[in-house]
């Protein structure tokens, strides 16, 4: 998805550009609007579902600063009716994605005590009995923030759940098999998303499983395409300098201008198509990426290569 497309950019924090998708409004005046009598005055109301926004973006903002702490890349997250999504690149390892992930709901774990304590606080001092409508609303943002936690951690692909369960198999079966079974896992789950849309009559829980569909098709194709690139003969030529493995042979990698593809490394890093020319060629294995000719200078040489035969 394109996060400046139909988004107001809101501010940059940390080198992360935070948007606002414009349907959020429309849900915003929605959800305001259901919830009137819940409180004395409509600012409440107000209230209440921008520290549902804060939440969401904090949840956000654990994905992209975790992402970051590994090494990866996160510079942009937005913020749709449904939640938020930080555009997070972590390093192609488990250990990587499985923080990256994680922190996310880590961040709602951390907000139970300072809400609860909040909540004890206000009651323990009167405030509930003198100012009701601040009870209430502590009330719901506890609430709010545990049922998003329980929420994500469903392991339905990609809740940050299933997400995190994709990490944990990465571990024992491979990037592509883990991610094959957590997309079967979310059609599933997306599934029962459309049987209780259609019980309770929810259009919420309609876009839902539409969203998690839509998404897990996506995730399917790509662990296909790793099944391709695991199976594919290696170029045994060119070695990433990162993590020294071999490329694959094929047309695997996609041109930005014609979106054709071709093997970059038959065609020295230039678009037999179009003719355009990359500075830099991303490694299909722990995505880095380098200019073409630090790949061949990356390639053992042969005493080397007889020295690590030895050694081993």
């Amino acid at each position: 998805m394109n996060s400046r497309q139909n988004s107001i950019h809101l501010f940059r924090f940390a080198g992360i550009d935070v948007f606002l998708h414009w349907s959020w409004f429309l849900v915003a005046v929605y959800e305001i609007g259901s919830r009137a009598k819940a409180y004395s005055s409509l600012t409440w109301n107000v209230l209440e579902y921008l520290a549902l926004f804060l939440i969401v973006m904090l949840h956000e903002f654990g994905h992209a600063l975790a992402c970051r702490s590994v090494g990866g890349t996160a510079n942009r997250i937005t913020l749709w009716p449904m939640g938020g999504v930080a555009y997070v690149n972590p390093p192609r390892r488990p250990g990587a994605t499985l923080w990256s992930i994680a922190a996310g709901p880590l961040v709602n774990v951390a907000l139970i005590p300072i809400l609860a304590a909040l909540l004890w606080l206000d009651r323990s001092l009167g405030w509930a009995q003198a100012m009701p409508n601040a009870d209430t609303i502590l009330r719901s943002i506890l609430y709010m923030n545990v049922g998003l936690l329980l929420f994500n951690l469903l392991p339905i692909y990609p809740l940050d759940g299933g997400q995190i369960l994709r990490s944990l198999l990465w571990f024992v079966m491979g990037r592509a098999h883990s991610l094959m079974v957590t997309t079967i896992l979310g059609f599933v789950g997306a599934a029962g998303f459309v049987l209780v849309a259609l019980k309770i009559q929810s259009v919420w829980f309609g876009a839902l499983s539409v969203f998690v569909i839509l998404y897990c098709w996506r995730g399917f194709k790509l662990a296909r395409a790793l099944y391709q690139l695991a199976k594919a003969p290696r170029n045994e030529g060119f070695h990433c300098p990162s993590c020294k493995a071999a490329p694959p042979m094929g047309n695997f990698w996609l041109c930005s201008q014609c979106k054709k593809r071709f093997d970059t490394f038959q065609t020295q890093a230039t678009c037999p198509y179009c003719t355009k020319q990359f500075p830099q060629t991303m490694c299909t294995e722990c995505g880095q990426n380098h200019p073409i000719s630090a790949w061949t200078s990356a390639v053992p040489s042969a005493p080397a290569m007889v020295g690590q035969l030895i050694a081993k």
